[in-house]
């Protein structure tokens, strides 16, 4: 992927949608001067702390969780931040996604650019190096608790810097040390606190975090399109779209999402145009109550996330300016462990409600053929699409057991509670995964069932996503290798925006 521009990192916030574009357009990062300032001048205040007092600090002249009252000598302190990154580079399970990967490594430049770290300017600069050269370091789903930082997967990515360890270039998997020797560079020494500065932190459950919730608000509104498109199919009442059922129960996600699908359903000669209902069923009926909680669920995670990728998240935090060094507990996860395992409740029920659409389109109902199909009988038509779904989206209830309620006492007693972060992450991640299927699955349904409503139309907005879908899902007549239908209705989901 080509860089399309640069951006300038600077000590402003940035915005969940900046960083979206920061991440679509591969942008090239440059660190703004004052960045490069602030690094420059809290630096130059811890070096002085540690050459002037003889005060311990922990992590920068101790061992590390409960090894904090040992006291490391001048001569040790460069060796003690290798050997932690070293020690501590013991993640296991699956390597995780490159573009997610790539989002840690951002945000871990981020959170070290603000200056509350003590860090040297070149550390900065060379993360920034290996990001803008696509250099992403191999990192491993399982190792992290979720508090003193997500110190495994975090340990990996300082490895890399270190020689050790693998790093994806060009997709390609190569040893660490070849990666250094393709960007010219040796490997980074260490100085006093910066191991722990990268090692501390909240950026792998929060790359997580930061990817689901960018995905969760494309995914809602693919959810809201598709739903018009089935409830096009199934012609169902706009009856209970109208505003003033929605302004008299004032909750917000279900009054936007009850106007978005006012505003598809303009112009359409499908639904509000049949009478074989009093009432639909629930999952065409109470389409905004359901997706409106979850858009709800959404923006309040959006709100979480973009606070956490401004936040200083490591330990302990150097204020110069207040003439202090002080540990505390911003690498503990837990507003992002809620969070994300809130957002994987959100996106499950999307799920499920899909789910059951796709079951009842299949239904033979209002004058639609049995399982979507001519000559049902000797063709399954659509049949065993709605068993996936239903597969799936039992394995999505399954997922959706919080990992922040666990903890799991740890480090001789002295992490005794922590936020179990990263294994929300990587499971929400599977939910939001097999919600691209779930919607792919009821686009295949909705699209098909639409076609047997010949000659009658859907409004602009759903024709177009219809006639876009059919050039890579057509019509099926007769029973085909279906596999072939799923893997082109997720790949249009995973390239669709509105």
């Amino acid at each position: 992927m080509k860089k399309n521009s640069q951006y300038i990192l600077t000590l402003e916030p940035l915005t969940l949608a900046r960083i979206g574009k920061i991440i679509s357009n591969n942008e090239h990062i440059v660190l703004g001067q004052d960045c490069i300032n602030r690094v420059k001048v809290n630096r130059e205040y811890l070096e002085a702390k540690i050459s002037q007092d003889n005060k311990t600090i922990y992590g920068i002249n101790t061992g590390f969780g409960s090894l904090c009252n040992t006291i490391i000598p001048q001569k040790g302190l460069e060796d003690l931040q290798r050997n932690l990154v070293l020690s501590h580079s013991c993640g296991t399970g699956l390597v995780i996604p490159q573009h997610i990967a790539k989002i840690v490594l951002l945000l871990k430049i981020k959170n070290l650019s603000l200056g509350y770290s003590g860090v040297r300017v070149s550390l900065v600069e060379r993360l920034l190096k290996m990001y803008n050269a696509d250099m992403i370091p191999e990192l491993f789903e399982m190792g992290s608790l979720g508090a003193s930082g997500d110190l495994a997967p975090l340990a990996h990515l300082a490895a890399t810097m270190l020689g050790e360890g693998y790093v994806y270039h060009n997709g390609e998997r190569i040893s660490a040390q070849t990666g250094l020797d393709r960007l010219g560079v040796d490997q980074f020494v260490l100085g006093a606190k910066e191991g722990l500065a990268l090692l501390n932190g909240t950026q792998f459950s929060t790359g997580y975090a930061l990817h689901e919730v960018l995905e969760a608000n494309r995914l809602l509104s693919l959810a809201n399109y598709t739903a018009v498109m089935s409830m096009d199919a199934f012609m169902c009442s706009v009856d209970p779209l109208d505003a003033d059922i929605h302004r008299v129960r004032n909750q917000r996600g279900q009054i936007n999402v009850a106007a978005e699908i006012r505003g598809l359903l303009q112009g359409t000669q499908l639904a509000g145009h049949g009478k074989y209902s009093v009432q639909d069923p629930y999952s065409f009926r109470c389409v905004p109550q359901v997706h409106g909680a979850s858009n709800d669920a959404i923006t309040y995670v959006s709100d979480i996330v973009e606070r956490e990728i401004n936040a200083v998240t490591d330990n302990p935090n150097v204020f110069d300016e207040e003439d202090k060094i002080l540990s505390g507990g911003n690498f503990h996860a837990q507003p992002i462990a809620l969070a994300l395992d809130f957002l994987a409740i959100a996106l499950s029920e999307l799920g499920s409600i899909s789910e059951r659409r796709t079951y009842v389109l299949l239904g033979a109902n209002r004058e639609l053929p049995a399982f979507l199909i001519d000559d049902v009988g000797l063709n399954s038509g659509m049949m065993i699409l709605q068993y996936t779904a239903a597969s799936i989206a039992s394995q999505n209830k399954q997922l959706c057991t919080p990992a922040s309620v666990d903890s799991i006492i740890s480090c001789n007693g002295q992490e005794d509670h922590v936020s179990m972060a990263a294994n929300a992450g990587t499971k929400c991640y599977r939910v939001l995964q097999n919600l691209k299927s779930l919607i792919a699955i009821e686009l295949i349904l909705a699209a098909q069932a639409k076609d047997f409503r010949k000659g009658m139309k859907s409004g602009s907005k759903i024709e177009s996503m219809h006639a876009s879908f059919r050039s890579t899902v057509p019509f099926i007549k007769s029973d085909m290798y279906i596999k072939n239908l799923i893997v082109g209705a997720e790949e249009f989901v995973e390239k669709w925006n509105a």
